[in-house]
């Protein structure tokens, strides 16, 4: 929960950055164009989620931040996952979800690692056409590198792990590139049409 959070947090931030008070249009053209964390058409989903959830609040015409965010640090190149803000946790309600962390917590330790790589998939690709090549980019990379699939998915888990906000078929591609696999092969396998 912390990471989503401050995923929201860190993005009101920004956008918010100097004013008191913006337009509906102007938050939304934030989200979208400035600074491309979601598609256009899903930008007034993001508002009416933040409404909803406690994050804004709109008085006078103008959306205005309905929580003191404090002190945020925002590093360098960061962005949101567009999934933590089409769907925020509540502003107000964090007990409860701090008790799905941890069950979610505990299922990650005692999950098998094909289980593991599966829910980043879930998590980290959202619309992303390329997630439904993954698997089988997965098989081409194991085929041609020889690695067995479970070392090979321990690996992606790894680069995930270490790069936190790539997606599992970047983290295929970079396993590929570790290997020597010739990357044009890799792209071609990942275009989407």
């Amino acid at each position: 929960m912390s990471d989503e959070v401050d995923d929201v947090r860190r993005a009101l931030t920004i956008v918010f950055r100097g004013v008191d008070g913006l337009p509906r249009p102007d938050v939304e053209r934030s989200f979208s164009f400035d600074m491309e964390w979601v598609a256009p058409h899903e930008a007034e989903r993001v508002v009416d989620a933040l409404l909803r959830t406690g994050w804004l609040e709109e008085r006078n015409q103008l959306l205005h931040l309905a929580q003191e965010l404090g002190e945020v640090q925002v590093p360098f190149g960061w962005f949101p996952r567009p999934r933590r803000l089409l769907q925020p946790v509540s502003a107000t309600g964090s007990a409860g979800n701090i008790e799905d962390e941890q069950v979610t917590t505990q299922m990650d330790t005692s999950a098998p690692l094909e289980q593991k790589t599966q829910r980043h998939h879930v998590e980290a690709t959202g619309d992303d056409p390329r997630s439904r090549l993954t698997p089988r980019v997965a098989k081409f990379i194991a085929r041609k590198s020889g690695l067995d699939m479970k070392e090979l998915e321990r690996r992606v888990e790894r680069k995930i792990n270490a790069f936190h906000l790539i997606t599992p078929w970047m983290g295929y591609a970079l396993v590929a590139r570790e290997q020597g696999l010739a990357m044009e092969d890799i792209v071609r396998a990942l275009e989407v049409v």
